[in-house]
């Protein structure tokens, strides 16, 4: 009798025993978390004691891997996490350069003294003055071309007093002293308004070449210049040069069939469209600075030269992977994403990226096609990834097999 009690107790004892592991066991399937305080776990449920909110069930999944997290609905819902199906799409390579405005020096001039003198006048006085071509520049007084029009003048008297002279050719000297009239500067009215009025002012006056505005006044009223002195510097202004500095590692996206757009911050965001005219062949050794130059046309000369500008590159765009500049997270490891893997279940994945170009970035590998992509609160899922597994989910990826 004795051994048929003890038997029973036995088996009871044991029962009680299995079902109060299996009750521990089905219990610690799960824990009890804060919403707003992800840190707070709790084996049982209650009230977070940091913001005193109701505790959230959440079951923990055993098949999760290392990459791999769970969230609860409020977690999801607070975190404002969203996730997005990754289609092909078209992106292009878009660079963006500071650049400076100057003058297309293919439109510049110089205005040089063609013969020894003094300057008596200057017309235009101030840098930005427009000339237009044929107007008075500036007056000289030159000994040499007031003898040079003495000769001249020497000349025609000769020929008509010696008309019938055959010994001596007086066309001949007659348009070697015009000649040298038309080589030290004077035109062909002056010239022929000296040959009618038969009397040398002292002072000559030299006409602009060409139409342009002022850049530089090189000498002033009184100083002497020298044959070739430069007096005045012009530029025509319809046409401007915007360069670019380029670093030597942006050297490999340049393309010189790129199209070019010049953008200007102080005129409201006024864009013009131009091209690509000169690359520098060669690099400062010691800023490692590359130039390049883009022709602009500059309609009503409303912009100078001096003025700062963006230069914008875009090449064509092509067909590739793309996702928000956002839902990609980079550190000194490499670049990763966050993939939908259930409901509410995520899993970090290695990935290779490519261009940017405003707020899109390409993937070159890493992704399919197809494969939902959280867009929207990835850095997030990032920290509570941390905090739950203690470690960096890109930790062990191996970027080299990217």
């Amino acid at each position: 009798m004795r051994i048929s009690f003890l038997i029973i107790f036995l088996l009871v004892a044991v029962l009680g025993c299995k079902n109060k592991t299996a009750s521990v066991t089905a219990a610690s399937d799960t824990y009890y978390t804060c919403s707003m305080d992800p840190q707070v776990k709790e084996h049982k449920p209650g009230k977070c004691p940091i913001c005193k909110m109701d505790l959230t069930p959440v079951k923990k999944k055993n098949g999760n891997s290392h990459d791999e997290i769970e969230l609860s609905e409020q977690q999801v819902q607070l975190g404002n996490i969203h996730a997005d199906t990754i289609r092909n799409g078209t992106i292009g390579d878009k660079l963006v350069l500071t650049a400076t405005l100057n003058f297309d020096q293919m439109k510049a001039s110089s205005v040089s003294a063609r013969v020894m003198g003094r300057v008596e006048k200057l017309y235009y006085k101030n840098v930005g003055d427009f000339v237009k071509k044929g107007a008075p520049l500036y007056e000289l007084y030159s000994e040499e071309l007031n003898n040079a029009k003495q000769e001249y003048l020497l000349a025609l008297e000769r020929k008509k007093v010696f008309v019938n002279e055959t010994m001596m050719n007086f066309d001949q000297l007659l348009q070697s002293a015009r000649n040298k009239l038309l080589l030290w500067g004077m035109s062909d009215k002056q010239v022929q308004e000296l040959t009618q009025q038969k009397k040398a002012s002292t002072t000559t006056t030299f006409y602009s070449p060409v139409s342009g505005t002022i850049t530089s006044l090189e000498t002033r009223e009184g100083d002497y210049v020298m044959e070739g002195g430069v007096l005045v510097k012009l530029a025509d202004l319809s046409s401007l040069w915007a360069e670019a500095q380029v670093y030597t590692s942006q050297m490999a996206d340049i393309n010189r069939n790129s199209i070019a757009t010049v953008q200007f911050p102080d005129f409201d965001g006024l864009e013009i469209r131009g091209t690509i005219g000169f690359v520098n062949p060669e690099i400062n050794p010691d800023t490692r600075i590359n130039l390049i130059r883009v022709a602009i046309p500059n309609s009503g000369n409303q912009l100078k030269p001096g003025m700062s500008a963006y230069v914008l590159l875009k090449s064509a765009p092509r067909k590739t992977l793309t996702l928000p500049i956002d839902a990609v997270i980079r550190d000194g490891n490499g670049a990763t994403v966050w993939v939908r893997t259930g409901k509410k279940t995520f899993k970090t994945l290695m990935v290779e990226t490519g261009l940017e170009t405003d707020d899109r970035i390409e993937i070159r590998s890493g992704l399919r096609s197809g494969d939902v992509v959280v867009v929207s609160g990835a850095y997030l899922l990032q920290s509570e990834y941390i905090f739950q597994k203690g470690a960096n989910p890109m930790a062990g990826h191996d970027m080299s097999k990217m």
